[in-house]
């Protein structure tokens, strides 16, 4: 069977935090059962589709997954199972923001095979958490990690965010220090990026929020990098960082352009060549009870040219950068019959390092990495 990724988006949260720009809304619990059911209905229909491949991993994001109700979240996890080939070693993550969940929650996504907890930590200091809008202090995901290893969770990454607004350096090497001694297995650490249609956007555009400085900002990826190093964490991409074995499996699907559906408002696809997504409009979601037909929009069928380029500059975020020979087995052509004079020019001024097997970004060539993905759009 072929491998096949699923993303299930559960848009809702207690509360939006102020620099999300995800399809996610407050406040909307009176709509929970009729959403999932909607969502059932999708993957039901479309189940016959995706009958010839079997499913690696499986990912709850949002919003915050973690705030349906159990019962709703075995629900859909019937479903998977039941309309699916869900292969044996399937990694299945679900976000869970702290304060969401506890250990009965817990116990119950142990039950129903989910196997990963994403913590969405962002930062140590309550004030700093406050600022962003989060609903959650230090000490609930302090509590929330301890109950997740007693429940039998040996997966379990926290995201972390710096250049945050008034975020100091030594904040965030408290951040890194703390998270990394309640031993995740993978952390990932975000840069804060302002977003159009965010009340930090909002905030911004009228003068009352400054971005960090670019200078401070590379200080504190550069000290996160080298702490998590100290302490066992392998950077396996610009943001990610993993122990041994630990290294997300849905997030390589994306950056080495394999194949994944998403289920639910907003959901992202990539299958058969097309890239597409589901509506944003949440009632026409829920109207159209499964009918994948009037939901499904923005279909962009990929040529030869998109799809090179996707490989490339997707690829180059992993730091093992992308594999010469996979190149050639998916295109029939090597990456130098394509880019020959980009990657000699790259390499000239020490953006790009090459292998016998592998092209990847110099350490000089991460910090400018959207000037190097650029050069391979053409």
């Amino acid at each position: 069977m072929k491998p096949l990724s699923l993303y299930i988006h559960i848009p809702f949260c207690v509360k939006k935090c102020f620099y999300c720009d995800f399809p996610s809304y407050g406040g909307l619990e009176n709509i929970f059962d009729d959403y999932v059911n909607s969502l059932i209905m999708e993957m039901k229909e479309t189940k016959n589709s995706f009958s010839d491949y079997e499913m690696k991993s499986i990912f709850f994001g949002g919003g915050t997954p973690s705030i349906l109700p159990f019962k709703l979240t075995g629900k859909i996890m019937d479903t998977i199972f039941s309309s699916f080939n869900v292969a044996n070693d399937c990694e299945i993550t679900t976000e869970a923001n702290p304060k969401t969940v506890d250990d009965v929650k817990l116990r119950e996504y142990k039950a129903m095979d989910i196997n990963r907890l994403s913590f969405g930590v962002q930062a140590w200091q309550d004030k700093i958490l406050k600022s962003l809008g989060r609903v959650h202090t230090i000490d609930d995901f302090v509590r929330n990690m301890a109950q997740a290893k007693d429940v039998g969770f040996k997966n379990i990454n926290a995201d972390i965010m710096f250049a945050l607004p008034n975020q100091t350096i030594s904040d965030w090497e408290e951040t890194v220090e703390k998270v990394i001694k309640l031993e995740p297995t993978h952390i990932s650490a975000y840069s804060l990026i302002i977003e159009d249609g965010t009340l930090f956007g909002k905030m911004y555009d009228e003068g009352n929020l400054k971005p960090c400085d670019e200078v401070l900002d590379r200080k504190m990826y550069e000290l996160a990098k080298e702490m998590l190093r100290d302490k066992g964490y392998h950077q396996y991409e610009i943001s990610n960082f993993a122990k041994t074995g630990f290294e997300c499996y849905h997030n390589k699907v994306y950056w080495k352009c394999d194949e994944y559906i998403g289920y639910g408002l907003g959901s992202h696809s990539y299958f058969n060549g097309e890239r597409f997504n589901n509506t944003y409009d949440m009632d026409k979601y829920i109207r159209a009870k499964g009918n994948f037909s009037t939901i499904k929009e923005s279909v962009e069928k990929l040529d030869e040219k998109d799809m090179y380029a996707e490989f490339m500059f997707m690829g180059l975020r992993m730091t093992e950068g992308i594999e010469k020979k996979r190149f050639f087995e998916k295109f029939k052509k090597t990456a130098y019959d394509i880019y020959g004079n980009e990657i000699k020019h790259l390499k000239e001024v020490n953006l790009i390092e090459e292998t016998d097997s592998n092209i990847r970004l110099t350490d000089k060539g991460v910090d400018v990495s959207n000037t190097v993905f650029e050069k391979f759009i053409i």
